[in-house]
């Protein structure tokens, strides 16, 4: 499999948004680090930036929200945030 810059902001967005566990995640950078063909211009970011995936459930390395912006941006995208509010949220008005 052929991984570019997108192929891994998509997964680096699908689990910000909930679509894909940390382990899914993980499970899959482990996979292209073994498996992958990486486009050869971008080699050392997506090497870089899957390795570092790989190692996210790993408590000494987690990954941060500001870990996510760097990737995203090394990667070509820019992170933002919306917040809306919770229709089913009950509780004390501030």
């Amino acid at each position: 499999m052929k991984v570019s810059r997108k192929t891994v902001a998509m997964k680096i967005t699908d689990y910000l948004h909930h679509q894909i566990t940390m382990t899914e995640l993980v499970d899959w950078a482990e996979s292209m680090m073994m498996d992958a063909d990486f486009e050869d211009h971008d080699f050392e970011t997506l090497r870089d930036i899957i390795s570092k995936l790989g190692l996210i459930d790993l408590k000494a390395f987690g990954m941060t929200w500001e870990d996510s912006e760097d990737f995203l941006s090394r990667l070509g995208y820019h992170a933002q945030v919306i917040v809306s509010k919770n229709s089913g949220f009950v509780g004390a008005e501030g």
